[in-house]
């Protein structure tokens, strides 16, 4: 049998199927064309970004312009929903799929802006979810940060906060903060409105990649909050399965980014005339199929977490399976990556380099054998789910 080029068709396309995957929303199918187009800008600013190591205020105007930030406003208060009212895992699977091929930097923010949403929409009062809804639709940014320093934060008498939280993406430039602190009882959330600049630590986290985020520390000593700035109730934040099951988000912005990496690597080798070597087309084929396996387990992962048939523990467990299998599948594109340019994927001025970095932060997700095990002790003493696309 003959060899058979690797093509444009074949593997450049970063594309996401739009068609496949949405709902009849004529509001959310223009959101997703919008975002379509600033994806070939968001590319090309995401060099200069990370080398001056600074924040896409750029590529988040433009996401507030076309709607992506106040997407997440539920449908009883005149939104689309996206994300928070019940079938819509496809759509925001697609959106989140095309940020990250865009700039996985953006993509980590943005995510972190819709985790924020959600915890809110699920465990908030009416009041609160309305509240939050008002300051989408006023062009906030939110946030989740739970990473913290060894004392975390506390929630002292009258509600005064003592501490600090740990790599917080976007500081200084998230205005609604999701933040977990821990009074007598246990671990309570609470939304914490900021001004642009305000509590950010004196240090930048110097992170190898994701360094468009801002990460840094921020500190909350001495701030006194109101009882409304409570959302749920105590330990709702690592309540299951929505804890657990929200992972899926992260993994389709990580698939966004093994998109634009696996399409730099097929527009390489082809500008060197190297596409129709054998070792290179196995290397290309192997991509291909460890990208199309991480795609299948969040796409199903999505649609676990609206189940109302599984119990929270099978889709807590199914979900933590994705996302060690996009995990396993990132590291193994990585990998063919660096086999197949060589030397110069770690170049500087190559796209694949930056790509490389900010998928290896990103794949530091928490307690990743934890997830595994715990897993897979669940479905060694039950049928696992089958599939019901």
């Amino acid at each position: 049998m003959g060899v058979v080029a690797v093509t444009a068709e074949t593997a450049g396309s970063c594309d996401v199927d739009l068609s496949a995957t949405l709902q009849e929303s004529p509001r959310i199918t223009k959101l997703l064309q919008d975002v379509r187009d600033l994806v070939p800008p968001m590319s090309v600013r995401a060099q200069i970004l990370d080398s001056e190591g600074r924040f896409p205020a750029i590529d988040f105007d433009l996401l507030r312009d076309i709607g992506a930030l106040s997407a997440f406003i539920p449908q009883r208060f005149g939104g689309p929903g996206l994300g928070v009212d019940p079938g819509g895992a496809s759509e925001l699977f697609a959106l989140l799929r095309l940020i990250g091929q865009g700039n996985l930097a953006v993509g980590r923010i943005f995510e972190g802006h819709a985790n924020a949403i959600k915890l809110i929409h699920t465990f908030g009062s009416e009041a609160q979810i309305e509240r939050a809804s008002a300051d989408l639709r006023a062009g906030h940014l939110f946030a989740i940060w739970n990473a913290e320093t060894q004392a975390g934060i506390r929630i002292l008498d009258e509600n005064k906060l003592s501490g600090s939280k740990a790599f917080c993406s976007g500081a200084g430039h998230v205005t609604r903060a999701l933040l977990t602190a821990k009074d007598r009882c246990g671990t309570r959330m609470l939304l914490i409105p900021l001004e642009p600049g305000e509590r950010v630590g004196s240090t930048a986290v110097a992170l190898h990649g994701m360094r468009a985020t801002q990460t840094a520390s921020m500190q909350f000593d001495g701030l006194v909050v109101s009882t409304h700035d409570f959302i749920g109730t105590t330990d709702d934040y690592t309540r299951e399965p929505t804890f657990s099951a929200g992972a899926w988000r992260t993994s389709a912005v990580t698939l966004g980014g093994l998109d634009s990496l696996v399409a730099e690597m097929q527009q390489q080798l082809r500008a060197r005339n190297r596409h129709e070597d054998p070792h290179q087309l196995a290397r290309m084929g192997n991509a291909l199929i460890a990208r199309e396996t991480a795609r299948l387990w969040i796409e199903r992962a999505a649609r676990m977490e609206e189940s109302i048939e599984s119990s929270p523990a099978t889709i807590t467990g199914y979900v933590n399976l994705a996302r060690v299998a996009v995990e396993s599948a990132a590291l193994e594109i990585i990998r063919l990556v660096q086999r197949s340019l060589g030397l110069s994927a770690f170049l500087q001025t190559n796209p694949v380099e930056r790509l490389m970095r900010d998928l290896a932060i990103y794949l530091r997700q928490p307690a990743t054998d934890e997830a595994l095990t715990e897993a897979a002790a669940w479905f060694l003493e039950r049928d696992f789910p089958e599939d019901d696309s």
